[in-house]
């Protein structure tokens, strides 16, 4: 039996709520900017405590998975495609910000949305 698009969308949404642990070498926000035409991830540095919580590393508190949160980020990375922007991050950085696989899946999948919505000029929401 063939997929319909409302099976595939919740498929997706299941799999949006599974447990995932988090990669130690930091975490992603990922935005448009819609004048410059760019995929943009800031990249925040974190701790991973041992509940498995992120940490930031200047302050010691609990970085909250809901809400906003007042940082810095560690680096801005940009791209007009996201396949540029991987380029950037997995093959151009050194050290890696990403250390986990499923990390660098998940970021992957995200860039594409990014890449879809600039370019249909749909909202971009990251998952």
């Amino acid at each position: 039996m063939p997929e319909t698009l409302e099976n595939i969308v919740a498929i997706d949404d299941e799999l949006s709520h599974r447990h995932i642990d988090l990669d130690p070498a930091g975490y992603f926000i990922i935005y448009l900017d819609l004048e410059a035409k760019l995929i943009c991830a800031k990249h925040f540095t974190n701790v991973i405590n041992e509940q498995g919580l992120a940490v930031d590393p200047e302050t010691g508190k609990v970085i909250p998975a809901k809400g906003k949160v007042e940082r810095t980020q560690t680096t801005l990375f940009t791209g007009r495609t996201a396949k540029e922007l991987c380029v950037k991050i997995f093959e151009e950085t050194d050290p890696c910000p990403v250390t986990m696989l499923d990390h660098a899946a998940y970021l992957g999948r995200e860039f594409m949305s990014a890449q879809k919505a600039l370019l249909s000029g749909e909202d971009y929401v990251q998952d």
